[in-house]
């Protein structure tokens, strides 16, 4: 038996007697003998106030057999809410908005290196790793002592840590960071659904969780760009109450907390003042299946702004003891709502109006809600009662075989598997157990294509063609490494390398930016390690690599114009920048977490040629300075209790996020894939020569998954089939939020600027992440017939570095050229590099 409660679109004139079928709307589905009577709905709201009080209203109320239906009166002073709201400007708080490139005059060399005899014997470089992986790559630490001894502690920073509770280290580039930013009330973006606390705002002014799943048709899309035809953004509705879990004690004094922070999960409480315990707690795991809502003692509430359309009652649950509910939307939308008791009252809902349904008493047990796509109500049943409250990454590295597992730490009813949506790059992967998990249930997602549901406590996906011969030389996924330069190929570029390597490295990286600083440092460390390997000059690399090195101890001291800080109230080593100057946008706003795998992997680059080069050099002093550098961007281990595990890389979503502790309506962003991939590759590279075999098997293990990913969500073929197919034109994303894509940067939208961020800076990787088919698409939508010699600046070097990938003869005629410019240079790239790199592939 169902018991139905129907909520009508339109007002119904309601009349002493009701004889005619066709005057109620839904007739359609009443069975014939029902039985029509006029009566009264036990509550109906008259205020909005925090605590609301309710009134007795006339209903229609319809027994029969098979249901009970309740027919009440539509509201007459509101509407639903279906549309929500965009954001199409970016939000650039902590977004200093410079180009970032080293745009500084380098001057010539006034005089030319002395060479003298190497004192060491220059290495050749292994073409695989050196020593065997753990079986679990992430299982160890790297660290568990103090940062190093030249970072300065203090424990506190400029953001406060609002509501959240328990120890840290805290994620702060995480999906649930804005619970604890701001006004708390920005979404969460756990895919496929957001949440947000809705703090009395919003249609349903409802002081409980509010939760939203948006399709494609709901896109917002910006104007069709004139290169290409293609929308300049797409985003999705922000704020659209679909349902809101609440509680009848919460109110204007109600609090927000935050605990169990974790890499890929968080549990958020509301309580009905900062005195009290959580009256409602909400475990967030990303691609949960459903919003689970575990309630301590409070009355429920759920609330619409989208407004009920019916309310099922289904009078057997899916499992023992669960009670099931069947909201449909004024959107056409359905929603599964299941309950049951940890003790006392089971769950029961009286529906209120066509905004609310709400129990009688305090409900202690759990409440759940899901949308259903469509013929997909039984598996959605079947996996009722159980939750995640949490995920345990592991992994194995095997030759060149990678694997990844998502162990889910699960809550509720033992026997029943849960629901989790995987993403493109996720179910592309699946080995052949997740695989035969994976059920037909589709999602929408924000920017990630059609989520799948998996039934399983576990995912293991499988990457296998990791980079594992990848080194510091010229690298193609097919050949391998390319570390021969031809006899002319060394004539031509050896006069190059004298030159730049006698430039002034300690000038040119004393700035006051890690970001700077970091990129002109890894300048020269590619420019000595062309030297010794690809030309094979190990005099002149050596002259080089000693004026590296004295460059590099003002950072391996803390000694730069901003020293770095260890700050244990978010766990992290951060700029004293911001600290100093009172500018939260200060060094792209490393002090707030922002960019750090950016900032970072290029010294970890740089640290591991010079100790490539030079063994000698990785002193317990400086392996201890890079190691808490990775250990701050990419800790694998909740044993390290300094860091937090995987501040920027995301193993959900495959990639990195850049936005650090802002708060932002879409969420979290990030606008260069093409250094997201270079902190992966320096990582694995750092690895490589301190010998850690984890370490190196993490960045290849990263690198390849950053490869899947961004073809999948950042550079775009024709071919391209998760992103919207009028946007794919671009190329690229643009800047990759949670919510929205915007083919533009924070420092200007010129399509160099937009493209050429996604390409610098060139790497021995770039050919693995950035595939021939896209290059040269995008080459020619953009940059072919004379197009890329009208770019001014650094990004001309740029766009021709990424040339050389598919076509290194143009290329080589670019750089090599009498009349070649050396402002076409970014101040962080190097002619050496750029020449040798085009070389090798010639």
């Amino acid at each position: 038996m169902i018991l139905a409660q129907l909520i009508p679109v339109r007002s119904i004139p309601l009349k002493p007697s009701v004889t005619k079928r066709a005057e109620i709307p839904y007739s359609g589905v009443l069975p014939p003998e029902s039985r029509f009577s006029t009566g009264f709905s036990p509550f109906y709201p008259i205020t909005n106030s925090s605590r609301e009080s309710y009134q007795r209203a006339s209903v229609i109320t319809v027994t029969a057999p098979s249901a009970i239906i309740q027919v009440l009166p539509s509201a007459f002073d509101s509407q639903p809410n279906t549309t929500g709201f965009v954001v199409t400007s970016l939000e650039t708080d902590g977004r200093a908005g410079a180009i970032p490139l080293l745009t500084n005059h380098i001057p010539a060399p006034t005089s030319l290196l002395a060479l003298v005899e190497p004192a060491l014997q220059m290495p050749s470089e292994p073409t695989k790793p050196t020593n065997k992986a753990s079986p679990n790559i992430f299982g160890a630490p790297i660290a568990t002592t103090k940062p190093a001894s030249a970072f300065e502690e203090r424990n506190d920073h400029p953001v406060p840590r609002l509501g959240v509770r328990g120890s840290g280290p805290y994620g702060t580039n995480k999906f649930y960071a804005n619970f604890f930013l701001g006004n708390q009330n920005s979404p969460a973006y756990v895919h496929p659904y957001s949440l947000a606390w809705s703090k009395g705002q919003g249609s349903t002014s409802s002081w409980g969780m509010g939760i939203s799943h948006t399709e494609a048709s709901q896109r917002v899309y910006g104007q069709a760009q004139p290169e290409t035809g293609a929308a300049k953004y797409f985003l999705n509705p922000i704020g659209i109450q679909s349902l809101c879990l609440s509680a009848l004690e919460l109110g204007s004094s109600t609090v927000l907390t935050t605990d169990s922070i974790s890499a890929h999960s968080a549990n958020v409480n509301l309580l009905a003042d900062s005195k009290a315990k959580p009256l409602i707690s909400f475990p967030l795991v990303q691609g949960m299946g459903f919003v689970t809502a575990i309630y301590h003692g409070g009355t429920p509430i759920i609330q619409s702004g989208v407004f009920f359309k019916t309310v099922t009652r289904s009078n057997k649950g899916p499992q023992p003891g669960v009670t099931k509910y069947t909201f449909s939307l004024e959107d056409g939308k359905i929603w599964h709502v299941y309950g049951y008791s940890a003790k006392g009252d089971p769950f029961d809902l009286t529906v209120i109006n066509n905004r609310m349904a709400k129990a009688g008493k305090p409900f202690n047990g759990i409440v759940q809600v899901t949308k259903d796509p469509g013929n997909a109500e039984s598996i959605i049943d079947a996996a009722a009662g159980a939750y995640p409250v949490g995920m345990v990454l592991s992994g194995t590295s095997s030759g060149s075989k990678g694997t990844y597992t998502f162990a889910f730490q699960k809550a509720g009813f033992s026997n029943v598997k849960l629901l989790m949506y995987a993403l493109p790059h996720h179910y592309e992967s699946f080995d052949d157990a997740t695989a035969k998990a994976t059920s037909t249930i589709k999602l929408q997602t924000t920017t990630k294509g059609m989520a799948k549901a998996v039934i399983a406590d576990s995912w293991t996906m499988i990457e296998p063609n990791m980079p594992i011969s990848m080194g510091f030389a010229p690298w193609d996924p097919t050949k391998g490494p390319r570390d021969t330069l031809s006899d002319s190929a060394i004539k031509t570029i050896t006069p190059v390398a004298l030159k730049e390597l006698s430039q002034n490295v300690d000038q040119q990286s004393n700035q006051d930016s890690m970001y700077f600083s970091g990129k002109a440092l890894a300048k020269f460390a590619a420019i000595c390690f062309t030297t010794n390997n690809l030309l094979k000059n190990p005099k002149l690399a050596q002259n080089g690599l000693s004026s590296l090195k004295a460059a590099f101890k003002r950072f391996a001291t803390n000694k730069q114009q901003f020293p770095l800080y260890y700050e244990s109230a978010w766990g992290g080593l951060v700029s004293s920048a911001s600290y100093k100057t009172g500018n939260n946008g200060a060094d792209f706003g490393n002090t707030f977490y922002n960019d750090h795998h950016f900032h970072y992997g290029y010294f970890i680059y740089a640290a591991a040629v010079i100790g490539y080069l030079d063994p000698s050099w990785l002193t317990l002093e400086n392996v201890d300075y890079i190691n808490t550098m990775v250990r701050d961007i990419s800790n694998p281990s909740p044993f390290d209790r300094y860091f937090p595990i995987s501040r920027n890389f995301d193993w959900y979503h495959g990639h990195s996020w850049a936005h650090g502790l802002y708060e932002t309506l879409d969420g979290k962003d990030q606008e260069s894939s093409s250094e997201d991939a270079m902190a992966a590759y320096a990582v694995k590279m750092w690895g490589r020569t301190i010998k850690d075999a984890n370490m190196e098997a993490r960045g290849n293990l990263m690198l390849s998954v950053i490869s899947r990913s961004l073809n999948q969500y950042y550079l775009f073929t024709a071919q391209n089939k998760v992103q919207p197919e009028n946007y794919i034109g671009n190329k690229v994303a643009g800047i990759l939020f949670e919510n929205k894509c915007d083919h533009t940067t924070y420092f200007g939208a010129n399509v160099e600027y937009v493209q050429g961020i996604h390409m610098l800076p060139l790497l021995p990787s770039t050919k693995f992440t950035r595939p021939a088919d896209f290059v040269k698409q995008e080459w020619a939508t953009y940059f072919d017939k004379g197009r890329a010699d009208k770019v001014e600046g650094g990004w001309k070097g740029i766009l021709y570095g990424n040339l050389a990938t598919v076509d290194p003869k143009t290329a080589w005629t670019f750089f090599t050229d009498k009349a070649f410019d050396p402002s076409w240079l970014d101040g962080g790239a190097s002619l050496t590099w750029y020449q040798a790199y085009t070389a090798a592939f010639m």
